[in-house]
């Protein structure tokens, strides 16, 4: 499964270095030329308000953890930019709201494609995703999480799903945080009074028959897990965990269990690993103290806050957090890739991959933001991977899992 790896600088080794070895990574030639002989894919990367404005311009380096001049240091050629709908009741208001933040994320989207069209593309399939990397573009992929926003009937359902497609979204998680229309999430809302995951239900079963035959993979991250069986269960095409993590080793109910990554593997799938920190381990709690401290004198305690938030409240708040983060023991990036050995060994190399939900919560020492990328690659080679296992799991699997969703499209 891993092979023996090239040597290596004793910098590279220096996992624990944090932001310094980012600095080191970089400066390694070896190293470099190997993360950017393959193509990089990041299943999940938020998006702020405002996106693609003068409030937060992906264009320069700005306050996030994602923009374009921070993929090209990072070497990250791809990102699934995400459409995100907080899940809220399920009443016509409620849907009303989710219709307009999905267009919020999505118009974002277009903004930054628009403003950029010589730094990145976007890709609807995997092989326009290869022709815009050939071409020396950065790529842009759609995501949807929560499909909240696509209908309370069938009818709706199937005329939903179609308009998401023909905008690109290419993949479309079933639920967020707190059940809806569709099914039961990983995480119950007990405040909507959400009791044990019910599964998918018949109209669940004709969100998934819509996302096959659209060419839109079906992602069970945020998923609870009877309604993820059955989704496997229904779907004619292998399933996407777009940012999950390993059960195994850390209990978190946004985590797959062995079972699960089991049956990923069976059903020819592929779970991406994600670096959001209180996913992967325990974290410090004097961290969770002195950021919610923080959260309060800002002004900033809930995430409406921070969406409405000015640029330069939002910088000076990065500022602030990060020094926080220094000041204490942070979860490391040795900790996430516990989380991607795990999984390859429950799973198989040919079912794993990587995300960062980095805007959206991700981050760990290390790989913090998108310009650190390329210590992913040094901590994987320093733990035997091999350069084919590489090119794997950070685009290769996903790339095949897209094209099995293309093929099933009905055209």
């Amino acid at each position: 499964m891993r092979r023996n790896a090239s040597l290596f600088t004793a910098s590279v080794l220096a996992l624990t270095a944090g932001p310094a070895l980012s600095q080191a990574v970089l400066g390694d030639t070896e190293v470099m030329a190997i993360h950017d002989g393959f193509l990089t894919m990041d299943t999940h990367v938020d998006i702020g308000a405002n996106y693609g404005t003068a409030a937060l311009d992906p264009g320069v380096i700005n306050t996030a953890q994602v923009d374009l001049p921070s993929m090209r240091i990072g070497g990250l050629d791809a990102g699934f930019f995400i459409v995100y709908i907080p899940q809220g009741d399920l009443t016509e208001e409620g849907y009303a709201t989710a219709i307009d933040a999905a267009e919020e994320k999505y118009l974002g989207i277009q903004r930054m494609l628009r403003a950029n069209p010589e730094k990145i593309g976007l890709a609807t399939t995997a092989d326009e995703v290869e022709a815009l990397n050939a071409e020396g573009k950065l790529i842009a992929l759609i995501g949807m999480e929560n499909s909240y926003p696509l209908g309370t009937t069938p009818e709706e359902v199937t005329e939903r799903v179609a308009m998401w497609a023909d905008r690109g979204v290419r993949y479309a998680s079933i639920t967020h945080f707190g059940h809806n229309q569709f099914g039961g999430s990983s995480n119950p809302s007990s405040a909507r009074g959400d009791g044990e995951d019910p599964g998918l239900n018949d109209l669940g079963r004709a969100l998934v028959a819509g996302l096959n035959d659209n060419g839109i993979m079906v992602d069970i991250s945020h998923v609870g897990p009877k309604t993820a069986a059955d989704a496997m269960e229904v779907s004619r095409t292998p399933i996407l965990a777009s940012h999950s993590t390993a059960q195994g080793v850390y209990d978190n109910p946004r985590g797959l269990t062995d079972e699960q990554l089991m049956a990923i593997r069976d059903d020819n799938g592929v779970a991406q690993i994600t670096a959001y920190r209180s996913y992967l381990a325990e974290v410090d709690p004097q961290i969770t103290e002195a950021v919610a401290l923080l959260q309060e004198r800002m002004g900033l305690a809930s995430s409406a806050d921070r969406r409405a938030a000015s640029a330069e409240k939002m910088e000076e708040y990065g500022r602030e957090r990060a020094r926080i983060y220094e000041r204490y023991q942070d979860v490391t990036l040795a900790q996430f890739l516990d989380h991607i050995d795990h999984a390859v060994e429950v799973a198989g190399i040919d079912h794993v991959g990587i995300s960062s939900d980095f805007d959206g919560g991700g981050g760990v020492e290390g790989w913090d933001n998108v310009a650190e990328t390329p210590n992913i690659t040094a901590g994987l080679l320093e733990r035997g991977y091999s350069e084919e296992d590489l090119a794997k799991l950070w685009g290769g699997n996903l790339l095949r899992v897209m094209r099995e969703a293309e093929a099933a499209a009905i055209q």
